[in-house]
Order: C-alpha cells, then sequence, then structure tokens
C-alpha cells in the first residue's frame, strides 16, 4: 500500500512538471497578446515604411521613370518616407541584392547600370527559366491559368491604347511574372522576376524604341500554344519573343532629362506628397528614346 501510494504521488508529480514545461514550451513559441492593441492590429495589416519604400522604388525603376545612374540620395529619400537613413540603407540594400541598384561604399548609391557583358549573362539565364517555366505551366495547366493571362493581355491592350509606356513597360514584365507563379516553382519564380527587372534596367541603358503591339502579340500567342497543351511550340514562342526582347537591347548615346526624385517617387502607391525639401536629381545622360 505504501509503495503504491509513492508511486501514485510520482507519477502525479510528474505528469505536473510535464504539463508545466508544456505551458513555458507554448508561452516561449508563441505570440500572444495580452490584451487587444488597435495600433498593433494596424501595423500588421498595413506594409511598413521600409515596404513602401522598397516597393515604390523598384516599381520606378522597373517602369523607367527612374532611369540607370540616378542618383538616390539617403537623406532625400528619408524625407520623402519619414525614415531615418538606417532604414532607407536597408531599403536600398534590399534592391542592391535584387541587382537594380548599386551601393558602392562611402558614396550616393544610384540606379543600377549593367555592363553588355551582364545584360548578355542576365538575358541567357532570363531565356532558360523562362523554357523552363512554360514546360511546367503546361503539365500544371489550369483553365483558370488562360483566363489570368488574358485578363493580364487586356490591361497590356488598355495601356498601349492610351499610350502609357510606363505601366506598358511594367506589365509587360509582370506577363511573365505570373507565368512563373503559375510553373508552382517559388525558386523559379524568384530567380525569374529579379532577371525581369533586370532586363527593364538593361532596356533602359541600350534599348531601342519598340511597338508594345508587338509585345502583346507575341503574349498572345504564347496563351494559345499554352491553351493547347504544345509544350514544343509554346517554349519555341516564348525563345523567339526573349530574343526580340534581347535584340532590342542595343548600345545608343542618349540623353534624358533631370529626375526630381520626390515626383515621381509621389506617383507610387502608398507614397506621401514630395516635401520642400525634395529637389531634382541628375541622372546620367542618354540619347534617343527608350
Amino acid at each position: 500500500m505504501y509503495s503504491q501510494a509513492i508511486a501514485q504521488n510520482l507519477g502525479d508529480l510528474c505528469a505536473y512538471y510535464l504539463h508545466f514545461a508544456c505551458l513555458i514550451l507554448i508561452i516561449t513559441h508563441t505570440r500572444i497578446p495580452l490584451t487587444s492593441d488597435p495600433q498593433m492590429d494596424s501595423m500588421t495589416e498595413n506594409p511598413s515604411r521600409t515596404d513602401v519604400a522598397y516597393r515604390a522604388l523598384r516599381q520606378a525603376i522597373i517602369e523607367q521613370a527612374l532611369l540607370p545612374g540616378t542618383k538616390l540620395p539617403e537623406d532625400q529619400i528619408g524625407a520623402h518616407f519619414g525614415m531615418s537613413r538606417t532604414l532607407v540603407r536597408a531599403t536600398l540594400a534590399r534592391l542592391q541584392a535584387e541587382g537594380l541598384v548599386d551601393a558602392p561604399a562611402k558614396r550616393t548609391s544610384t540606379v543600377a547600370r549593367p555592363s553588355l557583358d551582364e545584360a548578355r549573362d542576365v538575358f541567357e539565364g532570363r531565356r532558360a527559366l523562362e523554357r523552363e517555366a512554360v514546360a511546367l505551366v503546361i503539365k500544371r495547366w489550369k483553365p483558370e491559368f488562360g483566363a489570368a493571362l488574358e485578363g493580364h493581355v487586356r490591361e497590356e491592350n488598355a495601356a498601349r491604347d492610351r499610350r502609357d509606356d510606363r505601366v506598358a513597360i511594367r506589365l509587360a514584365g509582370e506577363f511573365h511574372i505570373m507565368l512563373a507563379a503559375m510553373s508552382g516553382n517559388r525558386v523559379i519564380e524568384r530567380y525569374l522576376s529579379e532577371l525581369v527587372s533586370r532586363c527593364s534596367l538593361i532596356l533602359a541603358v541600350y534599348g531601342r524604341p519598340h511597338s508594345s503591339e508587338c509585345a502583346v502579340n507575341e503574349h498572345s500567342a504564347i496563351i494559345a500554344a499554352l491553351r493547347e497543351r504544345d509544350a514544343e511550340k509554346a517554349i519555341h514562342l516564348m525563345d523567339h519573343h526573349i530574343g526580340s526582347v534581347e535584340q532590342r537591347a542595343l548600345l545608343l548615346d542618349g540623353t534624358g532629362s533631370e529626375a526630381d526624385l520626390g515626383a515621381i517617387l509621389s506617383r507610387y502607391p502608398g507614397s506621401p506628397e514630395a516635401g520642400p525639401g525634395v529637389v531634382a536629381l541628375k541622372p546620367q545622360r542618354r540619347k534617343g528614346s527608350k
């Protein structure tokens, strides 16, 4: 009887400590607010200032509103978005990691200006990834893919009809990012997205004028081949399409105009209006149209 009582007490004690240990694990690995904080809820739902700045700068670069060589002063970006230089540097570091910004030590960051060798490498890598993305999309094809892609092409047509080159450039790249997402491979989606963005920079430096109608028609032809589940045809069309883009990336001397960083960024979602401290910035010069 005595030994049974000891065994029962030891069992209860072990159960108590096991329960206590589990409770500690739950507390230390789970964030449970003690009270409802509307301000914290709002911060969770809304993007941070660094996210807003990153997205605005990235979109402005991709749309070629900020041309290669344009200076990106930390103080002006910080004043525009209301954040410290430390946060500005973190934002620029994200863009640098994607190859969109050059940030040399102890010098003002600039929109990246890729060399011809870098341009060739980017297009070579992009062509390989685009082929694989097309093959995977066909394997995982769903009817809703076609509807989404065709809806995107309609947006491209609308931008072309209203002669909005800035939006047309972005939408042309986003078509390929959509395809990469449909491939179901996150690695391909990540790296293809980066390469598409860098191609926009390359065209801004070396590109010659082109018709957006050609790009839209080529996208429509690719969608038709995808619907037919014809991998060989779709890959061939994609190769031809990327080849056409690469052919436009020819070196031309060019002129640009002064860029008002604040005025440009104020056009992008989540960005505040340009403050009085924002002054015109001088990008590197380029001749001809993009």
